[in-house]
């Protein structure tokens, strides 16, 4: 009984990792110490400019203005989501830690077009 009750503990620590050890931690990102800044507008139905590309580690700074309605900026892989209101430019910020292509949408119905108002952020 002693026997099978060692054996069921050993294969549980094998089974489940219970050895110690942790994770090795993910790369770390080293900031470039550089801040990207990026004007842009929004009309319906269109960003300009629908691409921006950065390196990982920087800062990034949009400064977005829109044109003529009420629209919404929403970067979800960079946990950004702003309404964006006629007239009035706000500034998101975000750090590029991770690399890859990004897609940015509206995120306030504007008209017919909506669905098709978007872009993306390409961090090497």
């Amino acid at each position: 009984m002693m026997r099978l009750l060692v054996l069921t503990l050993v294969a549980a620590m094998l089974l489940f990792g219970c050895s110690g050890q942790q994770a090795p931690p993910k790369d770390p990102v080293t900031p470039t110490g550089k801040t990207v800044e990026v004007t842009m507008t929004a009309k319906q139905f269109e960003f300009s400019p629908a691409t921006i590309n950065v390196k990982k580690g920087d800062h990034v700074k949009i400064s977005i203005t829109s044109q003529d309605v009420t629209h919404g900026f929403s970067l979800p892989a960079f946990n950004v989501n702003q309404v964006l209101e006629p007239g009035k430019t706000v500034v998101v910020e975000f750090d590029a830690d991770k690399s890859g292509t990004f897609p940015f949408a509206c995120s306030n119905f504007c008209g017919s077009g909506h669905t098709g108002m978007t872009g993306k952020v390409v961090v090497e």
